[in-house]
């Protein structure tokens, strides 16, 4: 079962996926915020994807921005429209800051740069994510 992992901006979207065995995650593609649902259309189909999993931009404090309302509200959304997958808020505290700070990174960006760093922001995401579930795992075993 693959993984999708999405961080939400206002205007551009990040995706991240992983292997079918759930232990790699990999940047995908970043879109523009406004054809999201076209391309969750796409990706979940193409991909067989069966969870997404959405950064949940908290503050630092660990409380709620405006911009976490936002993005619990277009998950809400996303979630009435894409039924057949499981959706979870996943914190995403600092990695757009990591992102950011990746190899090939730093320094002055071009705009493809500056759109990738969406997605190795969501590939973070998922990378904490499946570092959970696998840890979930070996305390059960």
């Amino acid at each position: 079962m693959k993984i999708l992992a999405l961080d939400i901006g206002d205007r551009w979207t990040g995706s991240a996926i992983s292997d079918p065995l759930g232990m790699f995650a990999r940047p995908y593609r970043t879109v523009a915020t406004t054809e999201l649902e076209s391309f969750l259309t796409e990706v979940i189909e193409q991909e067989n994807i069966k969870r997404i999993v959405v950064g949940h931009p908290k503050t630092l404090r660990g409380t709620e921005s405006e911009q976490t309302k936002k993005i619990k509200a277009h998950k809400q959304e996303l979630e009435k429209k894409f039924t057949m997958v499981t959706w979870e808020l996943w914190d995403e505290r600092l990695t757009s800051k990591m992102a950011g700070a990746t190899p090939g990174q730093r320094g002055k960006k071009s705009k493809a740069d500056k759109l990738r760093s969406h997605s190795i922001a969501a590939a973070f995401i998922l990378d904490s994510y499946l570092s959970y579930l696998q840890n979930q795992k070996n305390m059960q075993a």
